[in-house]
């Protein structure tokens, strides 16, 4: 069994690959998400070229070894866009063998279809303390949701407050409003120094916050170890680490004390895999990140099943189309239903969603062949 062609379908957003072998099986994957058009071209002159015809194995999955040779091959072009298109390939062959074995991809890797615990994860900064305290009780009231992250600071934002005193008003009303019963999660996003992270932490320490993530520049790791080291609650971060020599560093240093891998980012599953284990070994736990109601919400689900050292919950975005107009009607039915705050990696084959056909008809289309 080859590989026949390659196809692909994107958006600015949102790309999506279906790998058609000469048997005629096929598999979706999706490439990350943000530039993704961008991401396609690289798709077809990097990644392409080198799959066309290689040859699966029809019993199970090897092609390990293939997208390790794609990078070698592209050596040249070391970073995030390659193993963005990366990530297209190794989802949609996962897809594939899931439906040639009519079984969940969680199956495929060692897990087994499950309930997971999710997360709410706001992404805005733009709302008030109140107002995000009114949503997210209303969400935990509603879908029986027990943890929720919201944001501090600004993006990148040196030291500087999305607005004067945001930062400890929102930690304030959100610990108060959301009760004792619910965890309580922030993400930096590369705002604060090591003294104002420090500072923040020991304050949201008091307030029962119990998870820190990407204090410091995710660049600077020996920043963030300082504030991992001084704070009692968890760091996390690793989320735009994307190349398997960082990880070994930030592991092996003992950086964070939570592990964000990105399906997306890493070049797909089997990466990521690798990161889940390497922290595995060092008793580290991993709760990935996954930022969007894209597929990379479903391949953490499955990961999640799998993995010995898996984090508490899910990241699950609570933004709807209004914050990303592209996540609208990309899949048919509804595979991100959520029921007393838990979400269901189902029994159907590969990845369990279908991709809705009126949102492939309106992208751009490409193939390899």
């Amino acid at each position: 069994m080859k590989i026949k062609k390659i196809e692909t379908f994107s958006t600015k957003y949102l790309a999506f690959v279906k790998v058609i072998t000469d048997t005629n099986d096929i598999g979706w994957g999706q490439m990350s998400t943000y530039n993704a058009d961008i991401t396609t071209q690289i798709f077809h002159r990097q990644v392409a070229p080198w799959s066309i015809g290689f040859e699966l194995d029809e019993e199970k999955p090897n092609f390990s070894d293939h997208l390790q040779i794609i990078l070698e091959r592209e050596h040249k072009f070391p970073g995030s866009y390659l193993l963005r298109a990366l990530s297209g390939l190794d989802t949609a062959l996962w897809d594939l063998y899931g439906k040639l074995k009519e079984k969940p991809v969680a199956s495929l890797i060692g897990g087994s279809p499950k309930k997971i615990r999710v997360y709410g994860s706001s992404m805005r900064r733009d709302i008030t303390p109140k107002n995000e305290s009114l949503r997210l009780c209303k969400l935990r009231d509603q879908f029986g949701i027990t943890a929720f992250k919201f944001r501090v600071g600004s993006e990148c934002g040196r030291d500087k407050d999305e607005w004067d005193g945001r930062s400890k008003d929102i930690v304030k009303t959100l610990s108060k409003d959301l009760g004792d019963k619910v965890d309580k999660l922030v993400d930096g996003n590369s705002c604060f120094s090591p003294l104002k992270a420090i500072e923040l932490g020991e304050f949201m320490s008091d307030l029962g916050i119990c998870h820190f993530e990407e204090p410091c520049p995710y660049w600077e790791h020996d920043q963030t170890k300082i504030v991992k080291d001084a704070l009692r609650i968890d760091v996390a971060g690793g989320e735009q680490d994307c190349d398997i020599s960082t990880w070994k560093s930030t592991l092996g240093k003992r950086i964070v004390d939570i592990a964000q891998p990105d399906v997306m980012y890493m070049g797909g599953m089997y990466k990521t895999l690798e990161v889940a284990n390497m922290a595995h070994q060092i008793g580290m736990p991993c709760t990935p990140h996954a930022a969007n109601l894209s597929l990379v919400t479903i391949c953490t689900m499955h990961l999640l099943t799998a993995i010995p050292n898996a984090g508490k919950y899910l990241e699950f975005s609570i933004e709807d189309e209004s914050y990303y107009p592209w996540q609208k009607n990309i899949f048919n039915g509804d595979p991100f239903k959520i029921e007393d705050g838990l979400i269901e990696v189902t029994n159907e084959p590969g990845w369990g969603v279908e991709i809705n056909s009126h949102w492939l008809e309106n992208s751009q289309y490409m193939i390899s062949e």
